[in-house]
């Protein structure tokens, strides 16, 4: 029972006691008043009709004195009047039962009340002659007790309704910041940091209150001092202080994940260069060099911001470095075509004068080292400069063999065809505990597509195109209901799988009617679903993944953010989001070789970040034991990788 019903409960307990208290110390003044009353009543009766008897001759003249009698007794509220002689022989007897109408018969038991009797003699001049008793009729009584014990009870009731409603809007507003101390409570289980104000005026709910706001605030300060930490160690290790793009050990990390190892690894590396900047440091200043700097680095930034899987760093001086996993070269044309004409306006060129800014790139259609790639580029690059014409120059990477299908066009054709078909795999890689890597905590389930060769591909192949055209939801409908056709997956324990998601998808509601109706039945059966969103696509859409989190955290699912630390963004959207748990990026884990090294330092910062609200953290891309060692000396909580287990085909029993 809430403090408030209590309150209410005993305030009522103490009301109800007081008012039968009164009610019952009235009842028996208004009793024996009305007692006194019949006594009185009786003997002024009795003295009365003595008297008027005692006017009679001798008192013999009995038809007389019965007639007196019954006119008496008719008219007046007698339970018995008898006259008797000299000797005690009855001469005249009225009498009534004792029937009380309009009063309960519990009542009557419960107030007993005697009839009072009273005698008087009948005289002759000195000489008695007989007497008369009357005793009262106790109805009149009993009525006027009943009506009195009624209108008591009926006013102590309206009393009860009346401090029921206002003692309640009374105690309801002295308790609210008890209420909202609650709110505040149950908000810092939720990792959300609300301050009560304005504060209350009662002295001891005041200091409580105060406390809960010093309690809140030193939570959010530590949360916002860790993440200032993070954000720190970030910075110093993989990002360029002056553009906030990445730096070149970004670039290395995120190009050793994404094209080495990767037999199937495709995309573009663009390079751009800023001509004469050491001219213009040393002729304008060394801030005007850095203003140019900063001027293409937001404009590549802005144009890199709806594409899914750019890797952007500023080498050195005035290089730039795009990395396009995945993208073909008239993807990446476009895209550098778009910077160079924001770079390099008409309006802005001089007849004769050499560009500002030129690009070069290279195409890779397999696994590639980073250096190959960057020399290639920096080929193209040279041959840019010689060009003179505002565009890019892209080239094959020297010893590519040619792509079979190297156009958009044939890229987008495959993958309508892969939807129509429906030619979807799906494979399985479990997660396990930081503390024994037996202990399986869910597994994820990968997608991959075949071709007409039976070639397993993998979809982050087709994502950029995909979400260009508009495909996202088709793509990813077809990918989940073949993973729904899979379950329930009995071999998999514990019942918990991981899937992905493009926040894309979120925007189409036909796709979230049908993918809630099928998490729903999935909650239903006992399978709980983690979604999990890249977080370089999650920082732009929180809006549509907070609504979609709060719609199937209520079924038993949950949601997650994979590449954690990959995108530059302030690690407070953490505490607008509230993921149930983050997955670390792969390229920071490769970096992972010793205890004490900067990325230790760094991915403890991050599991600071996240355990200050309530997140899991999970690592993955754990290959050897070395950085199993290492990893498990972090405080992390899960880890996933091939040297667990490498990704099975995920058949139904």
């Amino acid at each position: 029972m809430t403090l408030y019903r209590q309150l209410l409960f005993f305030t009522l307990i103490i009301l109800i006691c007081l008012g039968i208290g009164l009610w019952i110390g009235d009842h028996r003044r208004t009793r024996d008043f009305l007692t006194d009353q019949l006594e009185s009543h009786a003997q002024d009766t009795a003295t009365s009709l003595g008297l008027s008897l005692s006017t009679l001759a001798k008192g013999t003249d009995v038809p007389v004195m019965e007639a007196m009698i019954n006119a008496l007794f008719d008219r007046g509220f007698y339970q018995r009047i008898l006259l008797t002689d000299i000797e005690g022989k009855v001469l005249v007897e009225r009498s009534s039962d004792a029937t009380i109408k309009g009063v309960p018969d519990w009542f009557i038991r419960l107030t007993p009340l005697k009839a009072p009797q009273a005698e008087a003699l009948i005289m002759h001049g000195w000489q008695q002659t007989g007497l008369v008793k009357v005793e009262s009729h106790p109805g009149y009584a009993y009525k006027a007790l009943w009506e009195s014990a009624l209108a008591e009870a009926q006013w102590c009731a309206a009393a009860a309704v009346a401090v029921a409603l206002l003692g309640g809007l009374g105690l309801s507003r002295l308790l609210s910041p008890l209420r909202r101390v609650e709110e505040q409570a149950q908000a810092l289980c939720d990792r959300k940091f609300l301050i009560q104000e304005p504060l209350p005026r009662t002295r001891e709910l005041r200091r409580v209150v105060m406390a809960m706001n010093r309690m809140t605030e030193r939570i959010r300060a530590l949360f916002d001092e860790q993440t200032a930490i993070a954000e720190t160690l970030r910075q110093r290790t993989y990002q360029d202080t002056l553009t906030g793009l990445g730096n070149r050990r970004f670039l290395e990390a995120q190009a050793k994940t994404k094209i080495m190892g990767r037999a199937t690894a495709r995309g573009v590396l663009l390079l751009f260069h800023i001509r004469n900047l050491q001219a213009i440091n040393q002729q304008q200043g060394y801030l005007a060099g850095d203003q140019l700097i900063s001027e293409a680095a937001a404009s590549i930034r802005q144009a890199c911001a709806k594409l899914p899987e750019v890797i952007a760093a500023r080498l050195a001086g005035g290089d730039f470095a795009l990395l396009l996993p995945n993208a073909d070269a008239s993807m990446a044309s476009q895209l550098a075509d778009d910077i160079l004409a924001d770079l390099c306006p008409p309006d802005s060129q001089q007849a004769g004068q050499p560009l500002p800014v030129v690009c070069g790139g290279a195409v890779y259609d397999q696994e590639a080292a980073l250096g190959a790639l960057l020399s290639q580029a920096d080929a193209a690059l040279t041959n840019a400069r010689y060009r003179n014409d505002n565009r890019a120059v892209i080239v094959p990477l020297a010893g590519d063999p040619a792509p079979a299908a190297a156009g958009r066009s044939e890229w987008q054709t495959m993958l309508e065809d892969f939807i129509a078909r429906g030619s979807v795999i799906v494979y399985s890689q479990p997660v396990v505990s930081r503390g024994d890597r037996n202990l399986i905590m869910h597994h994820e389930l990968l997608a991959r597509m075949r071709d007409d060769l039976g070639n397993h591909l993998s979809i982050s192949r087709f994502l950029p195109l995909a979400e260009q055209s508009g495909l996202m939801p088709a793509l990813d409908q077809l990918i989940l209901e073949h993973i729904f056709s899979l379950l329930p997956l009995e071999h998999f324990a514990p019942q918990r799988v991981t899937i992905n998601l493009s926040p894309l998808s979120l925007a189409d509601s036909g796709f979230i009617a049908w993918f809630s109706s099928h998490l729903r039945r999935c909650g239903e059966a006992g399978l709980a679903i983690q979604v999990e969103f890249p977080e370089f696509r999650a920082v732009r859409h929180l809006h549509l993944i907070k609504s979609f989190a709060q719609e199937i955290r209520p079924m038993g699912h949950a949601i997650g953010i994979d590449h954690f630390g990959q995108a530059f963004s302030h690690f407070g959207y953490l505490k607008s989001l509230l993921p149930d748990y983050v997955k670390i990026d792969r390229a920071i884990t490769n970096e992972l070789q010793n205890v004490g090294d900067d990325s230790h330092f760094f991915v403890n910062a991050l599991c600071a970040v996240a355990h200050s609200l309530d997140i899991k953290v999970v690592v993955e891309g754990i290959e050897t034991e070395q950085q199993w060692q290492t990893v498990t000396s972090l405080p992390i909580d899960a880890v996933q990788g091939f040297l667990i287990r490498r990704p099975e085909l995920a058949l139904r029993k």
